[in-house]
């Protein structure tokens, strides 16, 4: 979700209602100081006295005051932003830096302007010498949780994950609101101070920066030929969260880059996205955005081959394992910039053939048979719309035990040899999701196809397996074997469950591929 959709004057409202409760409050307690503490008295005393009577609540309140103090707030923002500038989020990183830098100084400088002392009580249970309004725990975690809140808005896809993140933020605002006031060392207009000066300056900062990843529009290389600025876009509604805000964010990032007011077409259940790249080749589409799941990619990808009109992956899918392998972001407006203002690289096709599989079909990044296709026939549809990869490994781990089978491999018309198998896998690409080098060698682009068979022997045998497929060891034998070639046959004498980039395509005794060099453009990072 990019933030430059939520509304500019709601962010200006919002931060001006900050602003003006914390000017309120500091006047408040300038004119009338003994007014406002008999009102924070009031509210406090219940909260404190309850405390005094419960030392392990004691012991719980103070652990929060620790863990959410002035110290470990910097190093967390520290550590998130380092984490934010290594992953090439440089934006997000110098908005979260900013945020929490001006939430800390203008808290250190209120205390110091109006110096209110703590609140004192006949039985406390916690003191500090440090002066009250307002409160640093409150701003910090305000500004924290703040930034907190943005970022998974920017950086998380799926709605389900998004809404739990950003509902635990605000329970950990709350809880440590709550716990200054029941530990007694801030009065309730101290906590509402820091809270309006840490969100003050998270909705002010959304004001004057846009923290979502953005890139430079890059000057194309001059050209005999006009430039083709016509833009098209596929889209599967069911894999973007609010398609109204999607279809506002691509508008303005196409206008922003120089493209025309994309045509729009969307997939259905009956027709995943074929029509629709045809539609938009024969409009004369200069460039054809596809957001989905890897089933789309696949097919609008599959009908553009050949034509020579680029293709922009927005991945919006599970798995996304062609954008993962390209190096196109998995947020949805950073991929949007780089499918706009990218370079056009030229990548290989794979056709395959087999029983009961369709005419002219292709896949881009990976086919396989057995315990792979089987890990996703096994992934709910809804387990993947709340974990979403993660719904793999659980799928996974439900397979562990599938028995092996036999099966004959060809390489480039040569004979057929005979393996033991649990999986074979048909790749153009060499890494899974969550950056497993199952083909480490693999590229793209090289005009073959690698061949991984993986026959573990016993159920121990898995974790020396994966530790040679994590650390890209190159050994070979029966347990984990490897192939190249630019055609590749692979047959069994019963049926075995297949899949093409994640699509399962029902089970069969054969899967046919041949390498296609250089076939289709797709838009990759410059």
């Amino acid at each position: 979700m990019p933030v430059r959709t939520l509304s500019r004057p709601r962010l200006l409202i919002g931060a001006a209602a900050c602003l003006l409760l914390v000017v309120a409050l500091s006047v408040v307690y300038r004119l009338q100081p003994q007014s406002l503490d008999e009102l924070d008295r009031g509210v406090g005393d219940g909260p404190q006295a309850w405390t005094a009577q419960n030392p392990l609540a004691y012991d719980v309140l103070h652990a929060i005051e620790v863990a959410f103090g002035t110290i470990p707030l910097t190093v967390l923002t520290v550590l998130v932003a380092g984490v934010l500038v290594l992953r090439g989020r440089y934006r997000a990183a110098l908005w979260t830096l900013g945020v929490m830098g001006a939430a800390s100084a203008t808290t250190y400088l209120l205390k110091r302007l109006l110096e209110r002392d703590r609140p004192v009580w006949e039985d406390p249970v916690h003191s500090l010498d440090s002066y009250s309004f307002p409160s640093g725990h409150s701003s910090g975690i305000a500004s924290a949780m703040g930034v907190a809140i943005v970022l998974t808005l920017v950086f998380v896809r799926r709605r389900s994950l998004r809404q739990a993140l950003v509902g635990f933020w605000v329970f950990l605002v709350l809880l440590v609101g709550l716990d200054r006031v029941f530990l007694g060392v801030h009065n309730g207009s101290d906590v509402l101070a820091g809270y309006a000066v840490g969100f003050f300056w998270v909705l002010l900062g959304l004001v004057v920066y846009d923290p979502s990843p953005r890139r430079k529009v890059v000057e194309a290389l001059p050209s005999p030929l006009p430039p083709n600025k016509q833009l098209a876009v596929v889209l599967n509604p069911i894999k973007v969260d609010d398609v109204d805000a999607f279809r506002a964010m691509v508008e303005e990032q196409a206008r922003m880059s120089g493209w025309s007011t994309p045509e729009w077409h969307e997939t259905t259940v009956e027709d995943p996205g074929r029509s629709m790249a045809e539609a938009a080749a024969i409009d004369g589409a200069g460039l054809v955005l596809v957001c989905g799941g890897d089933g789309t990619v696949r097919t609008v990808c599959a009908e553009l081959a050949g034509t020579g009109i680029p293709v922009g992956v927005v991945p919006a899918g599970t798995g996304n394992l062609l954008a993962r392998n390209l190096g196109v972001p998995l947020y949805l407006q950073a991929a949007v910039d780089v499918a706009l203002n990218g370079q056009d690289r030229a990548i290989d096709l794979v056709s395959v053939a087999g029983d009961g599989i369709g005419k002219d079909e292709h896949y881009m990044v990976m086919g396989g048979m057995g315990f792979d296709a089987a890990i996703m026939e096994g992934a709910d549809d809804a387990i993947k719309a709340k974990i979403g990869w993660l719904a793999y490994f659980v799928s996974g781990l439900r397979q562990l035990r599938s028995p092996s089978f036999r099966v004959e491999i060809s390489i480039d018309d040569g004979p057929f040899t005979k393996h033991r198998a649990l999986t074979v896998v048909v790749g153009n690409v060499g890494y899974l999701t969550a950056g497993i080098p199952l083909l480490p060698d693999a590229t793209i682009d090289d005009g073959v196809l690698d061949v991984v068979i993986v026959s573990p022997k016993r159920f121990v045998s898995w974790f020396p397996l994966l530790w040679r497929v994590m650390s890209k060891r190159k050994r070979v034998d029966e347990e984990l074997n490897r192939m190249t070639g630019r055609k590749v046959v692979v047959r069994t004498n019963h049926d075995i469950a297949r899949q093409l980039d994640g699509d399962p395509i029902g089970p069969g005794r054969e899967i046919r591929a041949e390498c296609i060099h250089g076939r289709l453009l797709v838009r990759v990072p410059r």
